[in-house]
């Protein structure tokens, strides 16, 4: 009697396993992300930039309690990490709906959230990256002298609040068109970023500006970092995580409604 092998259409045994698949999908965007310059330039240069500039070289006073080479650690976190967010999600996403790439990719075998899934990879990783960029520059050249307890929750924090900018990517990149996606990306990232304290101190900050910022996932993800540093404005860090958590979810059921539109104009 034949085995069981032998009746099995080959087709069917070389089909990869769907782990694999997704693997091979956030490999591939990997790849594809880091041959972007300006890609590489907005998420990595940028924030480090600001660091050795405001931090290294023009800083080394006190920030409230914090030294500002510590400080800064948590601001341009949070900058880098959103910037790393949205990008990796919402300029591919807008530019690849505008090339018909979404089609293709629904038509293939592939499993439907691999697509979505390494972007959110894409955005981890680079958020990860800055982070640690930053952390190597204060603890190297800034005197930062925390314990690793410590700069582990903070970097875990910072990468783990990177995912609500993650689905605001997805939102972003469903509703811009093809061209214009960094540019709607600054509109979004730039404002949050100076209205949540991420530039200068929150407490200097305008009083209309503070009451603004006080609704921004930005806002809310620094001061979680902060707090761990012995620096934030107070409040609880559940009801921080809970803004954030409730933020993503607003954005996305926005994405949904934008993938819903899509499909239903492919007819």
């Amino acid at each position: 009697m034949a085995s069981l092998s032998s009746t099995i259409h080959p087709a069917i045994l070389d089909r990869p396993d769907a782990f694999s698949i997704y693997v091979k999908e956030a490999k591939y965007e990997f790849l594809r992300t880091v041959r972007i310059p300006m890609f590489l330039v907005a998420t990595l240069v940028f924030p480090l930039m600001f660091y050795v500039l405001f931090g290294l070289v023009m800083g080394r006073q006190m920030i409230g309690n914090l030294k500002s080479t510590t400080y800064l650690i948590a601001a341009y976190g949070t900058f880098g990490v959103m910037g790393a967010s949205l990008f990796a999600t919402a300029a591919s996403l807008a530019a690849e709906r505008g090339l018909g790439w979404l089609e293709v990719k629904r038509a293939s075998p592939m499993p439907p959230f691999a697509y979505f899934l390494a972007k959110i990879v894409i955005g981890l990783t680079f958020s990860a990256i800055d982070v640690l960029g930053l952390m190597t520059l204060g603890v190297a050249f800034g005197g930062v002298h925390l314990p690793a307890a410590t700069m582990a929750k903070l970097a875990l924090t910072l990468v783990a609040g990177s995912l609500p900018f993650c689905a605001m990517g997805l939102a972003i990149g469903y509703f811009a068109r093809p061209t214009s996606g960094p540019a709607v990306i600054n509109l979004f990232h730039l404002p949050m970023s100076f209205c949540s304290g991420l530039w200068m101190p929150f407490v200097f900050l305008p009083r209309f500006i503070q009451r603004v910022g006080v609704f921004l996932p930005s806002y809310h993800l620094s001061q979680l970092a902060l707090n761990l540093l012995g620096g934030g404005q107070g409040g609880s860090p559940w009801g921080h995580w809970e803004a954030l958590i409730g933020f993503a979810l607003l954005s996305l059921g926005i994405a949904r409604l934008g993938h819903q539109r899509d499909q239903r104009a492919q007819g």
